[in-house]
């Protein structure tokens, strides 16, 4: 969640942010998988939405973000928590077709809708346009947004359930309505609460990506400059 006031900054007063946390960007798709109707995240509006990016052959989602996410859309009310899947495909693009996702969906039985990432660049083998505009580093990634739509977690890599559970239901119970300094009041006690295993003397930091269950497409050259965190473990695009 957001650790303090500076990540509420928009995008025009930080300069090197390429999106407003306050204002994301829509989801760029081409099409739902088991949805009756296609989503928005204008439309979920009122619920904390759960989007988890992957790949079917990333190791890193099969192994933890998918059966996380199904845990999550299991064990939450989708009154207040909506979960979907994002498939962002980076690599392997002959193999990692719709076809292919219809069936690994079957087969696997995931509960929550998913949608094709539209294809980036001039061949439709470039970065997928939701990952570009979320500055997404590889899959697995976590988006989390409040009911007010604005995003407030963005993982890359392995989250820990408690840590993941434990934000979903901050923001559950936060109102929709609530203003700005209520929202970072909140994250403050959020953070002051919920410890990082992995930070040390107070202060986060980052353990590295590569730590062989996810996939990374190499760095994209820039400071974000919107507050992420990062998770273990993802699998970058080059």
């Amino acid at each position: 969640m957001y650790q303090d006031a500076a990540v509420f900054t928009s995008s025009d007063e930080k300069g090197s942010a390429m999106f407003d946390p306050e204002n994301p960007p829509e989801l760029s798709v081409t099409r739902w998988v088991n949805s009756r109707q296609p989503l928005s995240l204008k439309a979920l509006k009122g619920k904390v939405v759960m989007l988890m990016a992957f790949q079917m052959l990333c190791p890193g989602c099969v192994q933890h973000g998918l059966p996380q996410a199904k845990k999550i859309a299991e064990q939450f009310s989708p009154e207040e928590v909506v979960v979907i899947g994002l498939h962002s495909v980076f690599e392997h693009h002959e193999v990692m077709t719709p076809a292919a996702l219809e069936a690994f969906m079957h087969e696997y039985s995931w509960p929550f809708p998913v949608a094709i990432d539209a294809p980036g660049g001039d061949t439709g083998k470039g970065l997928p346009k939701t990952m570009e505009a979320y500055e997404m580093r590889g899959t697995p990634t976590v988006l989390l947004f409040d009911s007010a739509g604005r995003l407030r977690r963005h993982y890359f890599g392995h989250v820990e359930d408690i840590r993941l559970a434990a934000e979903l239901m901050g923001l559950s119970i936060e109102d929709a309505n609530a203003p700005r300094e209520a929202s970072v009041a909140l994250e403050r006690r959020m953070h002051s609460t919920l410890l990082d295993p992995n930070s040390h003397h107070g202060h986060d930091h980052d353990h590295g990506d590569d730590c062989g269950c996810g996939h990374d497409h190499g760095d994209h050259g820039h400071d974000h400059g919107h507050g992420h965190d990062h998770g273990h473990g993802g699998h970058k695009h080059k």
